[in-house]
């Protein structure tokens, strides 16, 4: 993975967790390129340190801010973001959760499966008795 690809972990005493970056850039996940470089703009010039002299804090989200941007601006690394980020469902409302992985929930051929086969499959297998 290349370096800016990679989701921020902090480590936390009972678990480690990974910033979500769509979340930090308030973002839904199939956002446009224009509305990420949009939002970037919006959050950034709200959280420069310039703005906040001397506030660790803002400095800090001010660096998330801008490593989120980084991954998702960039398309090759906002693909492997999503491959390899965050699939924890409890983190996630299922608006949230349905938005994300709509890909992966509409479609049976992403797994390989023939619709027609499967449900001819489905429709020919013996009832189950109770």
């Amino acid at each position: 993975m290349e370096s800016g690809a990679e989701p921020r972990k902090v480590k936390t005493p009972s678990r480690i967790v990974i910033t979500d970056y769509y979340k930090v850039l308030e973002i839904d996940y199939d956002a446009t390129d224009e509305t990420i470089r949009l939002n970037y703009r919006r959050l950034a010039l709200r959280w420069h340190p310039d703005k906040h002299k001397g506030n660790s804090d803002v400095t800090a989200k001010f660096q998330e801010i801008n490593e989120a941007y980084k991954v998702l601006s960039d398309p090759d690394k906002r693909l492997e973001y999503d491959i390899s980020g965050c699939y924890e469902i409890n983190r996630y409302t299922l608006r949230e959760y349905l938005t994300r992985f709509k890909g992966m929930i509409l479609t049976c051929n992403g797994l390989g499966i023939n619709h027609s086969l499967w449900a001819q499959q489905l429709m020919e297998a013996e009832p189950i008795d109770q």
